[in-house]
């Protein structure tokens, strides 16, 4: 158990990274964006603040998060909101 739980803590911190470098553009526009679960190859956000009830958000969802999260962790298939 303690290697699964080391890779899916690896998984996690490599993906906050890559939210990280999305991070400032989206706080820019009043907004943030929380990893809140991998569930096997995709990962569920939140966006909160200006971001939450945004008409732009599927457009940032996939333009901007998932692009990154995709290229920085290709384990992930997926980035969807909740």
């Amino acid at each position: 158990m303690a290697i699964l739980e080391s890779v899916e803590q690896l998984l996690r911190a490599r993906i906050e990274a890559a939210l990280d470098e999305v991070r400032p553009a989206i706080a820019r526009d009043g907004g943030d964006v929380w990893l809140v679960r991998v569930d096997g190859d995709v990962a569920y956000v939140q966006m909160v603040g200006a971001c939450g009830g945004c008409s732009m958000v599927e457009s940032t969802l996939k333009g901007a998060i998932e692009r990154v999260v995709l290229e920085r962790c290709p384990d992930i298939s997926a980035v969807r909101a909740l």
